[in-house]
């Protein structure tokens, strides 16, 4: 293919017109775009949070629920147990998505809300065998277009790390639910851990959210180093803690960053305009991604 026929124009693509999409240096995401192009699905890996990028953030009109929520508003857990999660979603979400803190300042904040409610939920010493039950009653719903996103990387043999902050156990039911938990996938997230009577006693490993994804990218390079001729990389995110879920990888020739804005539209799209190569204001598909990745494969 020469670079001619590599050429990719933003403009020529259709889906990149949206009045959701925003691109900043479109120059700069022609250039990415006709490197991941010409080097295909053997060179293409991808890095993805889970939680509303994935996953719906909502759905006419309502929100829908992270992995975490998916356990906080199930029937096993008691009415007061649920008021003290949602008491601590109400006071660390809004760190979390404060544009005047820092990803540092937010970094103690986060670990705090996280590891309360995890104790939280121990309390609730929930059986692993509902877990099914309870993703199939919830509301969780992954973004229009998450068949042929997964099937296409899973028939091009296109490794897929998940990287999430929810709960892993949750996470691989939603898609396993969803027919798409194929073998190119690897989830890494907080899994919980259960007793010998399959009840909820802890969770296991090291805690991640929303802003230790560097570190834990770090902690799978082994995983990275495996795919080392995987070097060209498509992440999505919806947060500013996303951007470093590539730091694990040794050999990045071209990251394309593929950032999801849910909330707090005005006060948060400049920053993530300065920081992902394209942005999806409220956007609730995976069509963007979906359009690429049929010109890569």
């Amino acid at each position: 293919m020469t670079s001619q026929d590599s050429a990719v124009h933003v403009k020529m693509m259709p889906e990149l017109q949206k009045n959701s999409v925003r691109i900043k240096n479109p120059t700069r995401v022609e250039e990415i775009l006709c490197g991941l192009i010409k080097g295909g699905a053997v060179k293409l890996q991808i890095i993805t949070d889970f939680d509303m990028t994935l996953s719906r953030f909502s759905y006419e009109g309502k929100r829908c629920p992270t992995c975490h929520n998916v356990i906080d508003n199930c029937k096993l857990v008691s009415d007061e147990c649920r008021k003290k999660l949602l008491q601590l979603k109400e006071k660390y979400y809004a760190i979390e998505i404060d544009p005047l803190l820092t990803v540092e300042e937010k970094f103690p904040h986060m670990e705090e809300w996280y590891t309360k409610s995890h104790s939280l939920l121990v309390e609730q010493a929930l059986p692993k065998d509902k877990l099914r039950e309870i993703v199939a009653e919830s509301d969780v719903m992954l973004k229009e277009g998450y068949e042929k996103f997964f099937d296409r990387l899973q028939q091009h043999s296109v490794p897929v790390f998940i990287f999430s902050a929810g709960i892993g156990d949750v996470l691989e039911e939603i898609i396993r639910q969803a027919g798409v938990y194929y073998p190119n996938v690897k989830v890494v997230s907080n899994f919980m851990d259960f007793d010998d009577n399959g009840v909820l006693k802890g969770f296991k490993g090291e805690l991640i959210h929303v802003f230790n994804k560097h570190d834990g990218a770090l902690k799978n390079t082994e995983y990275f180093s495996e795919l080392k001729d995987n070097s060209n990389i498509i992440l999505l995110g919806d947060s500013q803690g996303d951007l470093r879920m590539a730091d694990g990888v040794a050999n990045v020739e071209h990251i394309l960053k593929i950032g999801y804005l849910n909330d707090r539209v005005d006060e948060l799209l400049e920053k993530y305009m300065d920081s992902y190569d394209i942005v999806l204001v409220k956007e609730e598909t995976l069509e963007v991604a979906n359009s690429i990745l049929q010109k890569i494969l």
